[in-house]
């Protein structure tokens, strides 16, 4: 059996990923992927749900202590089965193929619905850039050129891509933190908006509903949890990381614990320079970072902030279309889905499902219904969490003496925390917003019959062969 290091090329007759993804790049796709447009924006909506520039801090750490608990949690799984598709493997090892299949049943169609959001989002950045001089039929065609180019850069190396990945975390990195110390050290702010509150004021678009108390502080949860949502995406590349035992936990805690600091280093700024009624305030084809950075810019402020958000949006496009298209190719290997979908190129890519990722992303681009799946993305995602984080204890039952790289700090009180909030989480949602949450469940359920077809043709004896072992083809 080879290493984990070891080119798996050679493992079978059939062509493999490659192992070449070292630390800097496995943590810059986790950071080019979490650092989206959510830190910029969030604030606004956040200070409207709990009221005090202290609340939101507070929200900020809670979600970012919450997210490096689930990459503690990601670390020992990833490194006991560095395979690429991720929870579909850790899943599929705890409850079985069905499970595993259900939930590579709803991220894969998610995907396209993502990939299609972040590339209108782009194009929405470039027209502001460009000071509006794109037409309507642009606006609307544009984002399907930007999908087709980034799944055509995603055909290419892990090792080009892993690259480029890291040149749009600086970009991300440096954004952040120009907005951050330029509000300090620039701008003329005051420590006393610390201590003020927004109360019921501004909050555009904001229900009743969300606003103060536990509900409030629910909401502001969600909204700060998007923003640090996407260090997972790292799992689903795990048979392409080089010596994943030690670049898997290292990348996982690094880029989570970065991401902490300089969350909570721009929100903070954002207080300094402005007040918390007016950071509820900012209108919402506005955004907090803008309003911040415009005390210290200037006229210069939209320019730049236009071009730093389009680059942070294309850095989540290309990180999609990297890490999404290795689930598709997990299941078609276990034999869940079309052979087709688990061909490797002469580039060591999964080429025809990230062709058939992008296609999708363009399908529910070009008709508009990808705004149904993003709706319901995040509860349907943080269904699949909390099974991962329970994974983890029923690993630890079932398999005992299974290789564990890396095991959890703080177990088992860590990954009981988590479970503990994404179950709040949860019910929140179910409570908050019943219709999104039963459609998440809809969606996850309208994939039974789907399996139901794969499991007759594969029968009972082919059930994969999750634990033991590096390379995920073997199943």
């Amino acid at each position: 059996m080879p290493s984990a290091d070891q080119d798996t090329a050679s493992f079978t007759g059939r062509r493999q990923l490659v192992r070449t993804l070292t630390l800097v790049p496995a943590a810059s796709v986790i950071l080019a992927n979490v650092i989206g447009t959510g830190v910029f924006v969030k604030a606004r909506v956040m200070t409207s749900n709990v009221g005090t520039p202290a609340m939101v801090l507070t929200v900020w750490l809670v979600a970012g202590l919450l997210s490096l608990a689930g990459a503690l949690i990601y670390a020992e799984l990833s490194t006991m089965m560095p395979r690429s598709g991720g929870e579909f493997h850790y899943i599929g090892a705890a409850y079985g193929r069905r499970w595993a299949f259900l939930y590579g049943w709803t991220k894969t169609l998610a995907l396209g619905a993502s990939a299609a959001a972040v590339a209108i989002v782009f194009v929405i950045f470039l027209n502001d850039l460009t000071g509006g001089v794109l037409s309507a039929s642009a606006v609307q065609w544009l984002p399907l050129v930007v999908i087709a180019v980034v799944t055509a850069m995603n055909l290419l190396s892990m090792r080009w891509s892993g690259r480029l990945a890291t040149a749009l975390t600086a970009v991300k990195v440096l954004l952040v933190l120009g907005v951050g110390l330029g509000a300090f050290l620039l701008a003329d702010g005051s420590w006393a908006h610390f201590s003020g509150s927004a109360g019921l004021a501004g909050g555009e678009g904001v229900p009743e509903s969300a606003r103060l108390g536990v509900r409030g502080f629910g909401a502001a949860m969600l909204g700060a949890l998007w923003s640090y949502n996407g260090s997972a995406v790292i799992a689903a590349i795990g048979g392409e990381v080089k010596d994943p035992a030690r670049t898997l936990p290292r990348a996982l805690v690094g880029a989570s614990l970065l991401v902490i600091a300089l969350y909570m280093l721009i929100n903070a700024a954002y207080f300094y320079v402005l007040s918390p009624a007016e950071v509820a305030a900012v209108p919402e084809a506005s955004s907090v970072a803008r309003e911040a950075a415009s005390r210290f810019l200037g006229s210069a402020t939209a320019a730049v902030m236009s071009a730093g958000l389009m680059i942070s949006a294309y850095g989540t496009l290309h990180t999609t279309m990297l890490t999404g298209p290795r689930l598709p190719f997990a299941l078609a290997r276990s034999g869940l889905l079309p052979a087709a979908l688990g061909r490797v190129s002469v580039h060591a890519v999964p080429a025809v499902a990230v062709l058939a990722i992008g296609v999708w992303a363009i399908v529910l681009c070009a008709s508009g219904t990808f705004d149904i799946l993003t709706d319901i993305y995040i509860f349907v995602l943080w269904i699949f969490y909390g099974l991962t984080g329970a994974a983890l204890f029923v690993l630890r039952r079932k398999a005992p003496d299974a290789e564990r790289p890396y095991r959890v700090w703080g177990y088992p009180f860590v990954p009981a925390l988590f479970l503990a909030v994404t179950a709040f989480l949860l019910i929140n949602t179910l409570v908050a917003t019943p219709g999104r949450a039963l459609a998440g469940i809809g969606l996850i359920a309208a994939g039974l019959p789907v399996y139901g077809y794969y499991a007759r043709r594969l029968g009972a004896t082919d059930t994969p062969e999750w634990l033991g072992g590096d390379e995920h083809d073997r199943v």
